[in-house]
């Protein structure tokens, strides 16, 4: 399988974010991705390559124009007030709040931009999510080019960024501008498969009243979990997409054979579809020693989703998303990669 990666990840790399109240350091590392890349050297999986640069017309396909020079902008306005450290919010337009308008403070901005605490503006933040877009876009168009299976080791992720807001460790989302841009080369219907522990909000809230886009999410059930505001069973497409979100949330402590059963039936839906092309998020900190998630997949089990993945039988994009213990995320991750391939 082709491997598309960019070094320009390691540009970005967040000191801290707020865990459990305190300030601790980033679960959302550089380490995650040399990790896998390291693993698919290990197993000889296949050939990689590095990415094209698309521009930023891709990027505008899926995201709001003011949000993308708001990211482009933001460290150098933040080091301009002599700021050297990661650049965070500190208030945001919650309920009874305007948010119909954006404050010309970079302060006010970064909270109108972004939902949580654990997203940082760094020095290198602005290269790195250009590079993680163009790893998604290569991927894209090397599957449209060959047919064949490719991975996109997209740093950072990108699941919970939506048109207009990051969070999540997400700025650019990766997954949602690579299915756009096989809608534009000709493919009528994308499905998105997201494998991660974590709802993918903002790819659900981009395609949500979409047809030509499926979603379809496995995650921890949002009355207990991250990202909390979305991912409820009942969240099926509005207007056009009316039918087309589909969310299957899971309790604390989900193991393999519970989580088989709901990824056998989002298979159904995806086949039902019929895409043309299906994308995967793929977190893989569904597994038993992930720090922040609360499922109990094995190492092995890895491998049985790819197979299971595989058995749809359409061309495949598998973009990077989540997984935080550190030490297995190559294992796991090559391990869906390798399931596939033999599937």
């Amino acid at each position: 399988m082709l491997t598309i990666y960019s070094q320009d990840h390691q540009h970005h790399h967040g000191q801290s974010e707020i865990v459990d109240g305190t300030i601790q350091p980033s679960f959302e590392m550089p380490r995650r991705v040399e990790m896998v890349l390291d693993r698919i050297k290990q197993t000889a999986l296949g050939d990689i390559v590095e990415p094209a640069d698309y521009g930023l017309a891709p990027v505008l396909r899926i995201h709001d124009a003011r949000y993308v020079n708001f990211l482009e902008q933001a460290w150098p306005r933040w080091q301009a007030l002599n700021r050297c450290h990661d650049a965070l919010p500190n208030a945001w337009p919650i309920r009874g709040l305007r948010s119909d308008r954006i404050p010309d403070d970079i302060d006010g901005q970064l909270g109108f931009y972004s939902f949580d605490m654990s997203t940082p503006i760094t020095a290198g933040t602005w290269p790195a999510i250009r590079a993680a877009a163009n790893v998604a876009l290569t991927g894209a168009e090397k599957l449209v080019q060959t047919g064949q299976a490719v991975f996109s080791l997209c740093r950072p992720p990108g699941h919970h960024a939506a048109s207009d807001y990051m969070g999540g460790y997400c700025y650019f989302n990766n997954a949602a501008i690579a299915a756009q841009a096989l809608r534009d080369q000709g493919a009528r219907r994308v499905a998105i498969l997201d494998v991660d522990y974590h709802h993918g909000n903002g790819t659900q809230s981009i395609f949500y009243r979409r047809n030509d886009v499926l979603f379809v999410s496995l995650h921890g059930d949002p009355r207990n979990e991250y990202p909390y505001y979305l991912g409820y069973a009942d969240e099926t497409g509005d207007d056009d997409g009316l039918g087309y979100n589909v969310n299957y949330p899971m309790p604390h402590g989900t193991d393999w054979d519970h989580y088989r059963l709901a990824l056998e039936a989002a298979c159904q839906k995806i086949r039902q579809f019929a895409p043309d092309a299906l994308i995967v998020s793929l977190g893989v900190d569904t597994f038993e020693h992930d720090p922040i998630s609360q499922f109990r997949l094995k190492n092995d089990h890895y491998l049985r989703m790819g197979e299971l993945i595989a058995a749809l039988e359409h061309p495949t994009l598998f973009v990077m998303e989540g997984g935080y213990a550190v030490e297995d995320i190559g294992i796991n991750a090559v391990n869906v990669l390798a399931g596939f391939e033999q599937g």
